[in-house]
Order: structure tokens, then C-alpha cells, then sequence
């Protein structure tokens, strides 16, 4: 697609913030579907990136400065009017290339290309006043912690607090500091094309800056453009996984022809390290609630030449369709709160109940069902993208008090992994300020 000249940056970020707002879309998937639907590319492309994820994870930060220079109470300023001061303030504070004049204009212009006439002056006037004391602001006295905190960095006090509660004051503060700026985009390379090494020659060719990270078979890389369009994605040789994920997948270890089942599979990165460590040898079952999940797996699948995997839709909290095969390995990476890879999609943090209580009770039905499918002998990986002990390790402790045929086994970990709190020897919370990976669980259950 050609890029379209008459699509004005600051508009498209308009859009998407709106459309993440108000249609409560991903922000990764909302950024992705209207760039590449708009042509911007290149310098535009990733100005529109910064500012949508800026403005998301710094919002709460935001919000407390315009209460600060505006005369309406947040309640009253509506919601277009809300976003682009949200976009006015986040340039001025934190793109330094960007003057604040410019800043002040483009937010007139977009509220005035919205029709939002009325309040072009508000606006303004929040925005100059802004500047002209220059851009001071105060945040809470520090012995509110819980508030200090959040505004500091931009995350709501419930969740610091529940924090606070579960890891102490030094872990949630490294862990806040870590969430700020964009995480790497990290790649799996595909064992059964190519080799690691082979993999970061070809990206050097394809202008793609490639580093390793502290995850074996995994790849942290920079680059401007679409991943897609790269030869060496088309060829198959990578698939994008964040090196949790394939931890995860390194953990289950699944030997060549085992029978594999991974409960809930959508996107299927696990599945498709799963894959490549059995060396595309046995049977990998991939299970998700909605068929157009599993298409997505069986494309993914079809790039990579994994021709093992198989879908099928199932409920592995409530499984209609029994699978009479025992599994030599099963993966339970469950429906979790999210909270994990606040860094990947900002938004998560500003959901009204950041934990529903009826969560644990899922997550617990989800790993006792898929339990009944294990062979003696056989491995069981439950798993998810949160940092909360009430979805980790207490739903484990539950499961291994009620089922004494089970216990957990010794995680053999890569010798750069390093663990930040305390836990039992079977488990392991990953969190992103330790080992650049995002906030993860994973434990490891054997069967007899």
C-alpha cells in the first residue's frame, strides 16, 4: 500500500485512542489494523505508535496533571475533548522533539476536524496555561504511597496495592519502572529451518537489528516496518514470542512423538515451540473456545511447516468432547487477568475490576479437567500472563492439596534466569525488571 499523504498523524492516534476508549479494543490490534488500513509509514508511523501508547500508559499521570490546569472537573470534560488533551499534554512532557507551539496547534485542529468547536478554547487555554508554567506539576505527598505511586506511574492503586501486599515495596517499585517505555518485540526462531546464528545473519541483511536475550532459541529485535513484510517471516524461520512464552514451551519439554495437548492454545506460540522442540514428530493438539482463534493457529502452523498440530474447539473449563488419548504433556496457560504484560497493552491497567474472584474458580476447573487427560508419569504445565498469587500460586497449591496423585517437579531452569521472590521449587514468577521477559508463571506438575 502506497502511504496517503492526506492522513494526518495526530488524527490517526485520535482515532485509535478513541476507538480503544469507547470500542475497548487492544491497543496493539487497533494500532496495527489502522496503520496498516491508513499507508503512514516509516517516521509517521511510529509518531502515531508513541503517542497512542504513550498517552495509555501515562494516562492516569495525565489525568492528574489536567485536573491541575483545568477549570471543568474531569467528570465534565467529555471524552474527544478528554483524548486530545491527553495527546497535547503527553507531547509536551514527554516527545521532546516536538515543540510545545506545535503541540498547542494540532490539538485545536483536531478538536476543530471532530466538530468539537466549543471546546478549541478549552483546550487551549488548558494547554498554554500548561506551558506557561512551564510544565510544573505535583504529584501526591509521599506517605501516600498507594496514590504517590500510581501517579508517579500511572497505574492504579488497586493493582499497586495488591502488589505491594504480594511482593513488598522494592519488587512493585522495580516492577513499575519497568513498565515504562515500549517492550522489545522478541522472536522464536524456528529449529527445524534454520539456527539462531543463521537467523541473525538473515536479519542483518534485512536491515533488522537482532540481539540475544537471556531465553535460549530467542531473539529481542529492532526494525522499522511491518513484520510480515519481512522474507524471513514469510520463509518461516521465526515466530514472534515473547521469551516467556517460549520458557513456558521449554518448561512442558515435549520429547519427538509424545502426545501433547495445549488447552488453551489461541495465538499458538507455545504450540508452535511445542513443535519445534518435538521436531514436528507425535501429536500436538491445540484447544481454544472459538474457531477463528484456531485458524489463526493452523495459518501460523502452515508458515512454519509444523504439519503435528491439530485444532479443535473446546471449553477446558467445561470440556463437551472427551479425548480418550492420555497426554504425555499438557499446557495449561489459563484466561488470567493480564496483568503481566501491562507493558504490551497499556489499557489492561485501567480495566474497571483489574480481578474477578470468579477468575480463580475458571482457571482451577480449566487445570483439574485437563488433568484427567495425563498419562501416569506424564507432565502438566499450568501457566499464565499475570503477576497475582491468587491466580498462580494458590490455584496450584488448591490443585496439588486435592489431587495427591500429582506433585510439583523441580523447574530446571537456563542458567541466566534468575528468580526475584521466594517460591516453592516447581514454580516460578517471571517479572520484567529480573529477566526482560513479561510478567509471567509458570509451574511444573507430574502425574504419579
Amino acid at each position: 500500500m502506497t502511504q496517503n499523504s492526506s492522513i494526518n498523524p495526530r488524527t490517526l492516534a485520535f482515532n485509535i485512542l478513541y476507538k480503544v476508549s469507547e470500542d475497548k479494543a487492544y491497543s496493539n490490534i487497533a494500532v496495527n489494523t489502522m496503520l496498516k488500513e491508513s499507508g503512514l509509514s516509516g517516521l509517521d508511523s511510529a509518531f502515531v505508535s508513541a503517542i497512542v501508547y504513550g498517552v495509555l500508559e501515562k494516562q492516569i499521570t495525565i489525568d492528574y496533571i489536567i485536573r491541575q490546569y483545568s477549570n471543568l472537573p474531569m467528570r465534565k470534560i467529555e471524552i474527544k475533548t478528554l483524548i486530545i488533551l491527553r495527546m497535547g499534554i503527553y507531547q509536551m512532557l514527554f516527545m521532546d522533539k516536538v515543540p510545545d507551539s506545535a503541540a498547542v496547534n494540532e490539538s485545536v485542529k483536531i478538536a476543530k476536524k471532530k466538530g468539537l468547536m466549543k471546546s478549541c478554547g478549552f483546550i487551549n487555554a488548558v494547554l498554554r496555561n500548561f506551558v506557561r508554567a512551564d510544565k510544573k506539576y505535583s504529584l501526591p505527598p509521599e506517605n501516600e504511597r498507594g496514590k504517590y505511586l500510581s501517579v508517579k506511574y500511572s497505574c492504579p492503586e488497586s493493582l499497586i496495592s495488591q502488589w505491594l501486599d504480594a511482593y513488598g515495596y522494592n519488587v512493585t517499585v522495580d516492577m513499575l519502572k519497568s513498565l515504562e517505555g515500549r517492550p522489545p518485540v522478541t522472536v522464536k526462531v524456528n529449529t527445524l529451518k534454520i539456527t539462531l546464528e543463521e537467523l541473525i545473519k538473515i536479519f542483518e541483511e534485512e536491515s533488522v537489528k537482532a540481539e540475544r536475550n537471556l531465553i535460549p532459541q530467542s531473539l529481542n529485535i529492532k526494525f522499522s516496518g511491518s513484520i510480515e513484510n519481512l522474507k524471513s517471516f514469510k520463509e518461516g524461520y521465526f515466530h514472534v514470542q515473547d521469551g516467556a512464552g517460549t520458557l513456558c514451551a521449554l518448561t512442558a519439554n515435549p520429547k519427538r512423538g509424545d502426545v501433547v495437548y495445549d488447552i488453551c492454545s489461541a495465538p499458538g506460540g507455545k504450540a508452535f515451540s511445542m513443535a519445534e522442540i518435538m521436531e514436528n514428530e507425535g501429536e500436538l493438539y491445540c484447544f481454544d473456545l472459538y474457531e477463528h482463534k484456531l485458524r489463526l493457529i493452523e495459518k501460523g502452523a502452515k508458515r512454519l511447516g509444523l504439519n503435528i498440530i491439530k485444532t479443535a474447539v473446546r471449553n477446558g473449563a467445561n470440556p463437551q468432547n472427551k479425548e480418550e488419548k492420555p497426554a504425555d504433556v499438557i499446557l495449561c496457560d489459563v484466561p488470567c487477568s493480564g496483568t503481566g504484560i501491562l507493558r504490551r497493552k497499556p489499557e489492561i491497567r485501567y480495566k474497571d475490576n483489574q480481578y474477578d474472584e470468579n477468575l480463580t474458580d475458571i482457571q482451577y476447573k480449566i487445570l483439574s479437567e485437563s488433568a484427567k487427560l495425563l498419562k501416569e508419569g506424564g507432565k502438566l504445565v499450568y501457566s499464565t500472563c499475570t503477576l497475582n498469587p491468587l491466580e498462580n500460586t494458590n490455584v496450584v497449591k488448591r490443585f496439588l492439596e486435592e489431587n495427591k496423585n500429582f506433585s510439583g517437579k523441580a523447574l530446571e531452569l537456563p542458567k541466566d534466569i534468575k528468580r526475584t521472590i521466594k517460591e516453592e521449587e516447581y514454580e516460578i514468577t517471571l517479572f520484567p525488571q529480573t529477566n526482560g521477559t513479561d510478567g509471567f508463571y509458570i509451574a511444573l506438575l507430574q502425574k504419579g
